[in-house]
């Protein structure tokens, strides 16, 4: 299934642009799903139908959902609590009922990664459309899942589960309680769970979109945004310049945000795959309203990103590790080798990588940022590389 994720600079018709998509893509006859992230209904604002914790068919062909975070919250909740009653009965915990459990920060964002999980194995639709948040959120939310797994795999090391019949031995000689089978049941059920959603993100068939009004602030932010997607490996397929003003005539005022618009247009289109959206005059409400704003065609096949490795033992006896960062200044760039893992830091984005099998058992030797493209260097550790006969 071809996925698309719509983010932009916040206040830049995100929301409009997404479901004006899903609208389009529909009448083309695809089956879509248009799945939301914000708390408030913007985006059924948008369609102009209520939308919610229940899917709703907002047009002919377009399914609309807003997964309802905070019943998946309390239900996992409860659920954890009963695996875990022996131990908060031994410290004498009282239990929380589901009717006095709000949220916590974060469970928005786990229960759009389990929608968009479940939607991407479903066979019932052949286009799904993520309304993500703003930028930062977005960053954020896409970040998640690796981070979590990252978590798991330090906290309950899948190693430690191999022991586990010698568990009741080591707790009495430890005198402390080892952690329980269910612990480890959970920790590999989540893993898997983020798996999928990592999967569906660095699936070829999705693409970011990225909307954002042309001006010099959001030239700014298109460009910090674009960095912060090429550390995740992400590289926004289309950049929607969305509200354009058309000429104005004799408005003075106007004719300069016009003329602004343009300038910022010319420089995104140097560098980005642009498509424009003018401005609809008010804020588009309903199916008629989107149906007229020219949103961009859905491209069956994005590029997918590549971070390659190239081989060059026998001219200058390195290997090259090719990192895209479009945008990167080299005064905000980072690294750090740690173990098996790479420290990238961007500005302010930062990501934790595993370095490829091959490059585990080299040093790091040098790097270079060259025509937004970070190049590394590794050298092979005589120790630990074969000898060539």
């Amino acid at each position: 299934m071809r996925t698309i994720l719509i983010t932009g600079i916040g206040g830049s018709g995100r929301t409009t642009v997404a479901a004006a998509t899903a609208l389009a893509a529909a009448r083309q006859g695809a089956r879509t799903l248009l799945l939301g992230a914000d708390r408030t209904d913007t985006l059924g604002a948008a369609l102009g139908v209520p939308t919610g914790a229940d899917p709703v068919e907002a047009a002919p062909g377009v399914t609309a959902w807003r997964p309802d975070a905070a019943t998946r919250f309390r239900e996992d909740l409860v659920a954890f609590q009963d695996r875990a009653a022996g131990a908060l009965d031994l410290l004498g915990a009282s239990r929380l009922d589901a009717e006095e459990v709000t949220p916590l920060p974060g469970a928005e964002e786990l229960a759009l990664l389990r929608a968009l999980r479940d939607a991407a194995l479903s066979e019932s639709y052949d286009l799904l459309v993520v309304d993500l948040p703003a930028v930062p959120g977005a960053l954020t939310l896409l970040a998640l899942p690796e981070e979590l797994r990252r978590y798991l795999r330090r906290l309950l090391p899948p190693e430690r589960q191999a022991a586990r019949a010698l568990r009741p031995v080591l707790g009495r000689l430890a005198g402390v309680p080892m952690p329980a089978e269910w612990l480890y049941e959970a920790a590999a059920r989540w893993d898997v769970e983020l798996a999928a959603v990592e999967a569906v993100v660095a699936d070829r068939a999705t693409s970011v979109w990225l909307v954002a009004e042309p001006s010099p602030a959001g030239a700014d932010a298109v460009r910090t945004a674009v960095t912060g997607f090429a550390l995740r490996a992400l590289r926004p397929e289309t950049l929607v310049a969305n509200r354009l003003l058309p000429d104005s005539g004799q408005d003075t005022w106007l004719a300069g945000l016009a003329a602004q618009q343009r300038k910022a247009l010319e420089e995104w289109q140097e560098t980005y795959a642009v498509h424009g959206v003018l401005h609809f005059g008010r804020d588009p409400r309903g199916t008629d309203d989107l149906a007229a704003l020219a949103t961009p065609a859905v491209n069956p096949r994005p590029t997918p990103v590549e971070w390659p490795l190239t081989d060059r033992i026998a001219e200058d006896g390195v290997l090259v590790w090719h990192i895209p960062l479009p945008g990167a200044i080299r005064d905000e760039l980072d690294l750090v080798r740690r173990g098996d893992e790479l420290v990238i830091t961007v500005g302010p984005f930062r990501r934790i990588v595993p370095l490829p099998s091959a490059l585990r058992r080299c040093t790091v030797a040098g790097a270079a940022l060259r025509e937004g493209e970070l190049r590394i260097r590794f050298a092979p550790d005589p120790e630990q590389w074969p000898r060539r006969m």
